[in-house]
């Protein structure tokens, strides 16, 4: 658990709850196609200032949800764990902190953990979405994500904050929303998928839309479920997540063998190394509360992003127009979301004259690094968020001061 400067252990959120907004008029998709009425789920941690200037946006990747931090009394309905997936990164005292910060977790449209997707009821036919749910874009989710702002009533964020594609979405925000985010945070994240992370994407959804129980999508009206490709998919995935030297140190080559079974190789097709049966069990656990439409959704969005596209490629164009100062992190073994590719994110923001804070971290972990405890990661995050703090502060001093000087004038009788 993180610490407090004195050392103490920085406590948890403790227990949080999740909310369900719903939005009664339509949004349209960059598809085309229109969600006529949609629902969002988000929680929020910490106290929303009478500025209205602290609140921070974390956007959630691919598996993950708008349970950010915090603890659920009991694993919810879809079997996601109780603690929130950054739970390390946010709370009282903790690098984000929300004796300090309004934090505020969504949960994307097309995901199966509460918000319009997939498994939501269609109003047009009174049954699933199933397959026939739109395709959604990083762009989408911040267009949403604005609506929700809004409902919210804060007009800035002090930060939106991402890693993975959750980077991708503070990216998005920056250059949709310009005047309405002061930092953005993009953690182990890309600019765009190289064609190797598209092939491994169609290789996991190959997987799922290749099992019997897929239906076409609308395996719901047959009362099953393509577990075997979800698990598939999942396996894919995550061994894209781990270096391979965190893979070695964890699992090594040495055969699984009861007490008295012969080290020698068996010649089987079982589980005999410790890694199959690691993966394995993502497998088994992720096709137990993920839907398989959901996943087909995100990584295609995945697949989609690139803000560079409308620009002839030049990612610097694409980021002309953006405000927001960037923080920017990455991971020597990161082999997904390489370094190179977050250097590319600060060259574009640099040759725009932009202000930008780069860090590249050595961790042994992979893609995973960031959702992990490793104390210079969480300084670097912390330090950052202690200048948005600072940096609030003393705009609001400013404004306190304008708004005294007019009432004295107003007082005196004069004009300020």
């Amino acid at each position: 658990m993180p610490e407090h400067a004195n050392g103490s252990q920085a406590p948890s959120l403790g227990i949080v709850a999740p909310q369900r907004l719903h939005f009664p008029e339509p949004l349209t998709l960059q598809s085309g196609a229109v969600l006529p009425e949609y629902e969002l789920v988000c929680e929020t941690y910490g106290t929303l200032n009478a500025a209205r200037d602290n609140a921070v946006l974390v956007c959630h990747a691919l598996n993950a949800s708008h349970h950010v931090a915090g603890r659920y009394a009991a694993a919810d309905a879809q079997g996601a764990d109780e603690v929130g997936w950054w739970d390390n990164m946010i709370g009282p005292g903790k690098p984000l902190d929300t004796d300090r910060f309004f934090v505020i977790g969504v949960n994307n449209l097309g995901s199966c953990f509460g918000s319009t997707g997939p498994m939501s009821v269609n109003p047009a036919t009174g049954r699933p979405y199933g397959a026939a749910f739109p395709v959604v874009t990083v762009e989408d989710w911040v267009q949403a994500q604005a609506r929700l702002a809004d409902r919210l009533g804060i007009a800035q964020f002090a930060a939106v904050m991402g890693g993975s594609l959750g980077g991708m979405q503070a990216m998005a925000w920056g250059m949709l929303f310009p005047e309405r985010v002061r930092h953005c945070l993009v953690i182990a994240s890309t600019p765009k998928l190289s064609a190797q992370n598209i092939a491994f994407n169609e290789v996991a959804r190959r997987a799922i839309l290749s099992d019997p129980d897929f239906h076409g999508g609308d395996y719901e009206a047959h009362g099953v479920k393509p577990k075997r490709g979800l698990r598939v998919a999942r396996m894919i995935g995550h061994i894209t997540y781990l270096s391979d030297d965190d893979m070695a140190e964890k699992f090594g080559r040495e055969l699984q063998r009861a007490e008295g079974d012969p080290k020698h190789y068996r010649f089987s097709f079982d589980t005999e190394f410790a890694v199959e049966s690691y993966l394995r069990y993502q497998g088994d656990k992720f096709a137990e509360y993920f839907d398989a439409n959901t996943y087909l959704l995100i990584t295609r969005a995945l697949d989609y992003f690139d803000p560079a596209r409308n620009y002839e490629g030049d990612l610097a164009a694409a980021l002309a127009h953006t405000q927001a100062k960037f923080l920017v992190i990455s991971f020597t073994t990161d082999w997904r979301f390489a370094p190179a590719r977050s250097r590319e994110i600060v060259k574009a923001l640099l040759d725009n004259k932009h202000s930008v804070s780069y860090a590249e971290i050595d961790a042994p972990h992979g893609h995973d690094a960031f959702l992990l405890d490793d104390a210079r990661y969480h300084d670097i995050v912390r330090a950052y968020f202690e200048r948005i703090g600072a940096e609030t502060q003393a705009e609001q001093a400013v404004h306190a001061a304008a708004r005294a000087a007019i009432q004295a004038a107003a007082k005196a009788g004069g004009r300020p």
